[in-house]
């Protein structure tokens, strides 16, 4: 198996590069979708939160409001920091699973974990490649007023409040800029899957001498 840890910053263009390499054949592995599964009703995680937070942060069918959450932890580090502490362990447990069956179903697999908070959660996998996607703190805030509807002063309040991006990009193997067209986004994406393609064949040559 080979395992990519995909990080970026808020829309800095991951989705998109994650969308192309499961076009190539990758399994994708979306961080910010287990994190909405590790809290459905009846998970651990959700009955930590609602200890810790209180019940206000349930919805009368026992789901989480995320809206009331969101208020509690925004602009509040330390109440963050208490969230993040059920979240991540439970995230990075349910992750390693999914690792663990998509190797078991395919030793050859390119497995993606798309997660976001791949500096700040301390995600440790055993990572073959960390990409990284790189945009102006500029182009990400005209992208979410632009195509997701936020006032400016919402935009670059959700910017600021993720690391710096010094912090992923002293982690990353490759960068991809995604500043230009989407084109060159997207040839930047297949030179790496054509690059992994190759470690792939090296190794397998390896295996066999």
């Amino acid at each position: 198996m080979y395992l990519i840890g995909l990080t970026g910053g808020i829309a800095s263009g991951k989705s998109t590069v994650a969308r192309r390499l499961y076009e190539h054949g990758a399994v994708h592995i979306d961080a910010d979708d287990l994190a909405r599964r590790v809290v459905e009703p009846g998970k651990p995680a959700l009955a930590a939160i609602a200890e810790e937070f209180g019940p206000g942060v349930l919805r009368h069918d026992g789901s989480l409001d995320r809206a009331k959450l969101g208020e509690l932890v925004f602009g509040d580090d330390e109440a963050r920091a208490r969230l993040n502490a059920i979240v991540h362990p439970a995230v990075r447990e349910l992750s390693g699973r999914l690792i663990a069956k998509a190797e078991q179903e395919d030793p050859d697999a390119v497995v993606v974990y798309d997660v976001p908070l791949l500096v700040e959660a301390s995600v440790d996998h055993p990572f073959d490649l960390v990409v990284v996607t790189s945009a102006p703190r500029r182009t990400q805030v005209k992208r979410l007023v632009e195509e997701r509807g936020l006032d400016p002063i919402q935009a670059e309040a959700r910017v600021d409040a993720q690391a710096d991006n010094a912090a992923r990009l002293a982690i990353a193997d490759v960068v991809i800029d995604t500043d230009g067209t989407l084109a060159h986004t997207m040839s930047q994406t297949d030179a790496l899957w054509h690059r992994i393609e190759e470690e792939q064949a090296g190794r397998s040559v390896g295996g066999r001498s």
